[in-house]
């Protein structure tokens, strides 16, 4: 646990499929094209960073959660996408080298994550999770934990933010 956040939950946060869909937002949406920022994008070579939409980094520190990069872009998650988010420098999962095999159905990052919580609470925001780690997780964690599966083709809408502020405010008398 993060020093300053005990009690507070941990927000695990993928990239790819949460902030940047894999569908391009509507235009209100989104970062507008042209300017530094297009220029960026063309510099780094991916174009999929217009899709990300800084009102995300807004509505998750507002969540007052510690946020934690769960992503395979590692230290470049907060190199490349906190600044177009507007979030700070943000710890980052340091994902292990092997590819041991997690078993049926389990997500790669299930076990990491939940080792990472040490046993306090937990939101996973990716668009990969299945009913086979919310299982592996109620079985083998502690605390509470939601892992919540974000449409890839939308990214986070305000309906998931919604899900999660809820989940936070049922736990306020229990973490």
């Amino acid at each position: 646990m993060i020093p300053g956040f005990a009690g507070r939950p941990v927000i695990f946060l993928d990239v790819d499929g949460p902030l940047i869909p894999f569908k391009a937002r509507p235009v209100g949406q989104r970062r507008p094209s042209g300017g530094s920022a297009k220029r960026q994008t063309d510099k780094l070579g991916n174009p999929l960073l217009d899709r990300l939409n800084p009102d995300d980094g807004r509505r998750l520190l507002a969540l007052g959660c510690q946020l934690v990069w769960a992503t395979t872009w590692m230290a470049e998650a907060n190199e490349i996408v906190s600044p177009r988010l507007g979030l700070p420098d943000l710890p980052v999962v340091d994902w292990p080298d092997d590819d041991e095999e997690t078993g049926r159905g389990l997500h790669w990052k299930t076990p990491f994550l939940t080792q990472w919580a040490a046993g306090g609470p937990f939101v996973w925001l990716d668009d990969e999770i299945t009913d086979a780690d919310r299982r592996w997780v109620r079985a083998r964690h502690p605390g509470r934990a939601l892992l919540y599966r974000v449409d890839p083709y939308t990214g986070l809408t305000e309906a998931d933010f919604a899900v999660v502020h809820r989940w936070l405010q049922e736990g306020e008398g229990t973490v």
